[in-house]
Order: structure tokens, then C-alpha cells, then sequence
């Protein structure tokens, strides 16, 4: 009995970028390919471990810069042999290149009523596949915002799965009717949801699997955790951009060792808890009470000294 596991990564334009007015060609580069650990990285470093990703691209900044630059980064990740599924932050709707991000739409999808979200999903969709990807069958909002509404515009459409649930941003902007500590996979009307796997890493607060949230001892618990009490999966989160500062200009070496590592504890453990695409579509055992790893005060401490030296050092821009 394997636990699958869901690498995923969340590839956007970022609107901080946009916000701050650069040039689109150096907005693009910053998100996508920043400093030389961007998502060619990522790629390669999946390709050395024999690893399995989601990249979730948002094609929603193809309205405001064209389909051109999106096109090129899907066809990368589609050559490498890993997948592209839907990701939508809405408020570049109504972006206007050169505003500096004066132009924008409501950011979290969830704001949007059900009628709303249906017209946005639906064309996201077809800007998605007008850059290069296939008809997508998963799904995550930006910033995790979904609700209700969201899972049923989602069945509509003709989704199968949704990752947005996330139990450290709930109960918003993540905003799924799921219980916070909910990491098993559920049916909820027609769609599967795949939440987010979190950690408690003190009594009560949860935290996601997420390559700048854990530290590489608590990403191992995590993982060991997750084999021992044989989870129904576990969804994993990155982004494109997370292993460089945040202004792109260089490599955070914290999030760089963490991403290199985290491969290297999947890889380990590919027999017993392989790395999957959505389009595997493989067979999941729902409505299980999985259950997520607990706090551990010492790990804890470790990733806030860890924590502390990534902002103070490896985030300042060059």
C-alpha cells in the first residue's frame, strides 16, 4: 500500500514585480527564472532524481502581456516530461502592463460569487491551452482561495481534482468547508479534493509543506509520518520563484539546500511513496482520517534559528 505524493508547483507571475513597474521581460525572468533557480532548476534537479512534479501555471498575466512568454515556459516544462494543471490568481484580470499595478482585480478567488468564478475558471482554462497545455484536469487558486462556489464551478467544467485546501490559511483566505487539520484526500461534489499536507508545529497551529515553511528535518518527519501511518497522499507546495530572494536577483541558499534535499528524501522513498502526476490519475484511497504530524519543540526551534538566517542573510537582494 503506497502513499502518493504530490510534488506541486505553483508557477505565477508575481504581482510584486508588476507592482514595483519593472519591465515586462524582467517581471517574467524574476518570476519564472529567477537567478538561476527557477523552474529550469527545478526541472533539472527532478530529472536527476527520477521525480514526478505538477507545475500549476497561471495563464491569467497572458491578458496583460500576451501569450508568448507563458507558451515558452509550458512548452519547457511539457518537453521535460513533467505536467501543467490550472492555477488562477484573478486579480490580473484587469492588469495593465506599465500601471504598476494601479489596474487590478479582486485578488482572492473566493471574493468572487459562483457565476463569477465559473467564467474565470472557464476561461483560464482556455488561455492555458492556448499556450500550449493540455485540457487541464486539476486545479489550485491563488493564495489557496477557494471555496464551495469553487468546487462546483470546478465539476461543472469538468475537473477532477482541486489542491486548494489548506488548513494554515484556513479559514481564509483558503476557504473549502474542510476541517483545518483535513490532509486526506475527500469527494466533494463530483471533484477530489487533495488538500495541502500541514504539520502542528505547536498545539494548534498548523503549518503547510512548503519548501520556504519547513526546514529539511521537519519535511523528513513529515514524510516519515506520512509512510509510517500510510496517508492516502501527501500534496506538497513550491513555486517557481521561492528558491530565490525575493527580489530575484540571487539564490536563497536556504530554500536551494531544502529543494535539493526534499528530492533526495523523495527519492529515497520512491517505492513506498511515489511522486505522481493528476493525469496518472492514480487510485486514491478517499475519506480516510489521516492525521497531521505533531508538534516537536525542537524541530521547531531549528527552522526559526534556520528561518531567522534565510531573512536576515539570504534574502537581501544582491
Amino acid at each position: 500500500m503506497t502513499t502518493p505524493v504530490f510534488l506541486t508547483i505553483d508557477t505565477e507571475v508575481m504581482w510584486r514585480h508588476h507592482s514595483d513597474g519593472l519591465a515586462s521581460a524582467e517581471i517574467f525572468e524574476r518570476s519564472l527564472e529567477p537567478a538561476g533557480v527557477g523552474v529550469s532548476y527545478k526541472l533539472e534537479m527532478l530529472a536527476q532524481h527520477g521525480l514526478k512534479a505538477c507545475f500549476f501555471v497561471d495563464p491569467m498575466p497572458a491578458l496583460t502581456f500576451g501569450l508568448a512568454p507563458l507558451r515558452g515556459i509550458v512548452e519547457k516544462i511539457l518537453a521535460a516530461g513533467q505536467e501543467v494543471q490550472l492555477h488562477l490568481h484573478p486579480n490580473w484580470t484587469s492588469a495593465v502592463s506599465g500601471d504598476g499595478g494601479a489596474s487590478a482585480s479582486r485578488f482572492e478567488l473566493a471574493e468572487y460569487s459562483f457565476a463569477e468564478q465559473r467564467a474565470l475558471i472557464s476561461g483560464a482554462t482556455d488561455l492555458l491551452t492556448a499556450i500550449g497545455a493540455p485540457n487541464p484536469i486539476a486545479f489550485r487558486a491563488g493564495s489557496y482561495s477557494a471555496n464551495a462556489d469553487t468546487l462546483r464551478a470546478l465539476a461543472e467544467l469538468g475537473f477532477s481534482y482541486d489542491a486548494s485546501h489548506n488548513g494554515g490559511e484556513h479559514p481564509w483566505p483558503s476557504a473549502i468547508d474542510l476541517p483545518a487539520r483535513h490532509i486526506a484526500p475527500v469527494r466533494i461534489d463530483g471533484v477530489i479534493e487533495i488538500p495541502v499536507t500541514v504539520i502542528e508545529e505547536r498545539p494548534g497551529a498548523l503549518r503547510n509543506f512548503q519548501i520556504c515553511a519547513l526546514s529539511v528535518g521537519e519535511m523528513r518527519a513529515a514524510l516519515d509520518h506520512a509512510e509510517l501511518h500510510r496517508h492516502a497522499a501527501v500534496n506538497i507546495v513550491s513555486h517557481g520563484f521561492e528558491l530565490a530572494n525575493r527580489a530575484g536577483t540571487r539564490p536563497n541558499t536556504v530554500h536551494v539546500r531544502r529543494f535539493e534535499a526534499l528530492c533526495g528524501l523523495l527519492a529515497e522513498r520512491a517505492e513506498a511513496m511515489p511522486t505522481v502526476h493528476f493525469a496518472d490519475r492514480p487510485a486514491l484511497r478517499l475519506e480516510q482520517n489521516d492525521v497531521p504530524l505533531g508538534p516537536d519543540p525542537l524541530r521547531t526551534r531549528w527552522r526559526q534559528a534556520e528561518q531567522l538566517w534565510s531573512n536576515m542573510v539570504a534574502e537581501r537582494a544582491a
